[in-house]
């Protein structure tokens, strides 16, 4: 999508489309001089070499926008800016209970512990403030950020499956939907929706009076497929359950495995015997019989008969000659279905573990800026308490802004962007897309104009 093709959108930042647009109207110098013989040299101005340098800012400006948008809303739910927290609502945690109980002249991370001074009434919106102070601070961020890795990756591979539905149906391919579809959409359910609806309830039933009795999930999980009792029941009822769920979805896998296979092979079968018999009942058509007969008796020899019939009606597979219909190879399908059905099964497996880069992500960026903000503006810009103090304050805050904006803005930015590129190709798209179907043309403002200039070029001559 070239920056002529998109024209200025509000609700966009104005920076970018008020350059973008000046820059849209100062063109290209491209001026052409003869160089005696040695062919032509094109001369780029300074609009140009600006434009090279913003350009991509401008034609991503949508994409900027969205992740500037989600990054706010995840740093809310973190309660997370530059590596700190705003008290907006007010703490759920009895700090003066936990500064009485450590000592007044002691400084430093305190490690939170609900029963001593936590009031039981949880913070709105996001993560409580006093967590960013907490010296277990890390326990706590890390188990909520896994958790809230798998849940979003989980989800987004079961509307993934879901859309595969709609694929199969507006191709008009029903036999996918029960072969394909229905056993797909069981196996992730029942063994992957079942983890996620595992964390929920390991949310909602312990807290602190009950949490040493709290079960690990991946051990329930791993015990579930080994048909092992866990050791703490999360309800009653909980080892049937998980019996039937792993059954039923072992059962899925020769569902998916054999199904299409054999349908395909049936179809194959019915096709060529209906192809097979149809020919025959025309070609022992008596000599003597009418004209009308005998045509089609002789066209039936010569082929063209069938050929045209399967022309005029393609759907009707009985006028094709059995040499035309093609060949069926129900080992290779085998083969084929076979790849087709252990990738699926061991990549619902590998992709819910590759969307806990969300969670190594989120670790990360967090670190980076608490390490900045830590050095360079408590280490350095606050040691000096006098007027020079400030001035030094000023300066190094110059420092922490350039390296905020280059690591945690452009570096983190583009990493973030390329791991999420990544985990919508691979993990989202490789539940239903296929390749195939229409060239993807991309939404250009440009080339609707471009087409209502030709077709009213059309319409005047």
């Amino acid at each position: 999508m070239n920056r002529r093709g998109i024209a200025p959108s509000t609700g966009l930042p104005v920076i970018l489309p008020a350059v973008a647009g000046y820059w849209e109207r100062s063109t290209l110098s491209d001026t052409r001089r003869d160089t005696g013989g040695r062919g032509e040299q094109r001369e780029v101005g300074c609009d140009g070499a600006i434009w090279l340098m913003i350009g991509p800012l401008y034609d991503g400006r949508y994409i900027i926008f969205l992740m500037g948008l989600f990054s706010i809303y995840a740093g809310i739910l973190y309660n997370d800016y530059f590596s700190k927290s705003l008290n907006i609502f007010g703490s759920s945690w009895k700090v003066s209970t936990i500064a009485k109980a450590i000592g007044p002249t002691q400084t430093g991370s305190y490690t939170l512990n609900p029963n001593d001074s936590f009031t039981g009434h949880p913070y709105p919106i996001g993560v409580d403030p006093i967590w960013q102070v907490s010296g277990n601070k890390l326990n706590f961020l890390n188990s909520l950020k896994m958790k809230l890795s798998v849940i979003l990756g989980i989800s987004q591979m079961i509307f993934g499956v879901m859309l595969s539905y709609f694929n199969y149906r507006f191709f008009k391919q029903r036999m996918n939907i029960f072969l394909v579809f229905i056993p797909q959409l069981i196996f992730i359910v029942f063994i992957f929706g079942y983890l996620m609806l595992m964390i929920f309830m390991k949310w909602f039933l312990f807290d602190d009076s009950n949490s040493a009795a709290a079960p690990s999930l991946i051990i329930t999980l791993i015990n579930m497929f080994m048909f092992t009792p866990p050791l703490h029941l999360l309800y009653n009822g909980q080892i049937g359950l998980q019996y039937f769920l792993v059954v039923i979805a072992f059962i899925c896998i020769p569902w998916m495995l054999f199904g299409k296979p054999v349908y395909n092979y049936l179809e194959h079968k019915k096709k060529l015997n209906k192809a097979l018999n149809y020919h025959d009942v025309r070609m022992l058509a008596p000599k003597g019989g009418s004209d009308e007969m005998q045509g089609f008796a002789d066209q039936d020899e010569l082929g063209e008969g069938s050929i045209q019939a399967s022309e005029e009606y393609p759907g009707d597979t009985s006028a094709v000659p059995p040499a035309a219909i093609e060949e069926f190879d129900l080992f290779e399908e085998m083969i084929h279905q076979t790849i087709e059905t252990i990738e699926y099964c061991l990549s619902l497996i590998s992709h819910t573990a590759s969307y806990l880069r969300l969670w190594a992500l989120s670790l990360a960026h967090a670190e980076l800026s608490e390490v900045l903000w830590g050095m360079i503006i408590a280490d350095i810009g606050m040691a000096i308490p006098t007027p020079l103090g400030a001035v030094l304050l000023f300066l190094v805050f110059g420092l922490w802004a350039v390296l905020t904006v280059g690591i945690l803005l452009m570096m983190e930015g583009l990493s973030a962007f390329l791991h999420t590129l990544r985990l919508h190709w691979v993990e989202f798209q490789s539940k239903f897309y296929s390749g195939e179907g229409y060239i993807f043309a991309p939404f250009s403002f440009g080339a609707i104009l471009e087409i209502k200039e030709e077709l009213r070029g059309d319409h005047q001559d």
